[in-house]
């Protein structure tokens, strides 16, 4: 069903009219025409134009945009769920949640948090960056055929089409370097994007021991205990990750929120304050 206007996708996406036909005239949505000829957009499309607009300005090569768009199409509901979306980066792949079950497409290195809710009638589109980073290599990419194989190469490799066997080369990259922070966060983000929460835990707990308190893996220590339901220990690492790395945005906004939910809004405000500046910063 096509129920949205130009004045809706305005509203709702903060884009410009001059933006909104830009994205038309590229070819990233088609949408239908009233009885007068205006644009009709579906929700759907209200999506699509949402992610392109953020992957433009990330500045993502237009061959993997209109890869992601059309995996984004194909996955998307038709109308908006009564649970809500929530699509977000993870690492280099879009992730949409709807529920408890989720897709990834492939897609370049990018920043897009979003989650999409029917508020008082309306669809909301809010922007976040919530989302369990994966690490960069610490080191250039190896020969996967040669005798001495990146392990940690091997794993990125390996972490769509089998991600057990990312876990284990992530376990021996480790192994030949425990100092290698990057294998030790993406261990543990496979393991909880497995569900296997009490193992991931373990997993950054040895990392914390061996290289100490790298932000992105204190800040997916975080999102781990938060989906546990342990806030305040979640807070503490979200803490510790943005005392390594003042300018992470993802824990100034998570620990807003986590503030705000055990009521401490003073607290709230700063973090999000804090979140704003950073996000102002980068769109310049």
């Amino acid at each position: 069903m096509n129920d949205y206007n130009v004045r809706d996708v305005e509203r709702v996406l903060r884009l410009s009219r001059s933006t909104l036909r830009g994205l038309i005239n590229s070819g990233f949505v088609k949408p239908s025409r009233g009885p007068r000829r205006e644009f009709r957009f579906s929700f759907q499309d209200l999506i699509v134009l949402r992610a392109a607009r953020a992957l433009i300005d990330a500045d993502v090569p237009r061959r993997r945009i209109n890869k992601s768009l059309d995996e984004l199409r194909r996955h998307l509901p038709l109308t908006m769920p009564l649970s809500g979306l929530s699509i977000s980066a993870v690492g280099d792949r879009v992730v949409v949640r709807e529920g408890n079950a989720h897709w990834q497409a492939d897609d370049g290195q990018y920043v897009l948090g979003l989650d999409v809710k029917i508020e008082d009638g309306l669809l909301r589109v809010i922007d976040h960056k919530s989302v369990v980073p994966a690490a960069a290599p610490t080191s250039l990419p190896q020969s996967l055929n040669s005798e001495d194989s990146d392990w940690f190469e091997q794993g990125l490799e390996l972490e769509e089409t089998d991600p057990r066997a990312a876990i284990e080369a992530y376990e021996k990259a480790v192994h030949e370097d425990a100092g290698n922070v990057a294998a030790w966060t993406n261990w543990g983000r496979m393991l909880h994007e497995l569900g296997d929460l009490k193992n991931a835990e373990k997993i950054y707990r040895r990392a914390v021991a061996e290289c100490g308190a790298d932000p992105v893996l204190m800040f997916n220590l975080g999102v781990l205990l938060e989906d546990a339901g342990r806030t305040h220990p979640a807070i503490e690492a979200y803490q510790s990750a943005i005392e390594a790395d003042p300018t992470l945005a993802d824990g100034h906004y998570n620990l807003a929120r986590l503030y705000e939910s055990i009521g401490r809004p003073q607290h709230a405000i700063r973090h999000f304050g804090q979140y704003r500046r950073l996000m102002i910063n980068t769109q310049h």
